[in-house]
């Protein structure tokens, strides 16, 4: 049988789940009220630290899904999102609006990544 390994697991998730050398990462959001482009600079950073932990890095990202409050934010997203992403190795990707958990949450990223 294989492992389940959680990483910072509370009452309703974890915070990453690692099974058969994927990671799979809950949706990390930014601090409330900041603008889009400095959420989603806060997102990509604890994304970095939950893949270090899971024994990943950002090269290993295999998909990324990202939702956004508002689709006219897409531009200020993608700014921060384009200079971060691994260039030689680009994850799937696809990116929605939807309402995030408050107002003040504009961007949300889960990803999955190989370990």
């Amino acid at each position: 049988m294989t492992s389940i390994t959680r990483i910072d697991p509370g009452n309703r998730m974890s915070q990453a789940v690692i099974h058969n050398n994927t990671v799979w990462l809950a949706g990390q959001v930014g601090v409330p009220g900041e603008s889009v482009a400095d959420q989603t600079t806060t997102i990509l950073k604890n994304i970095e630290s939950l893949l270090e932990r899971a024994g990943s890095d950002k090269t290993k990202i295999l998909q990324a899904t990202i939702w956004l409050a508002s689709m006219d934010d897409f531009q200020e997203m993608n700014e921060v999102w384009d200079a971060w992403v691994d260039r030689g190795n680009p994850p799937t990707r696809a990116c929605g609006e939807s309402k995030l958990a408050t107002p003040d949450y504009t961007v949300e990223i889960i990803v999955v990544a190989a370990v």
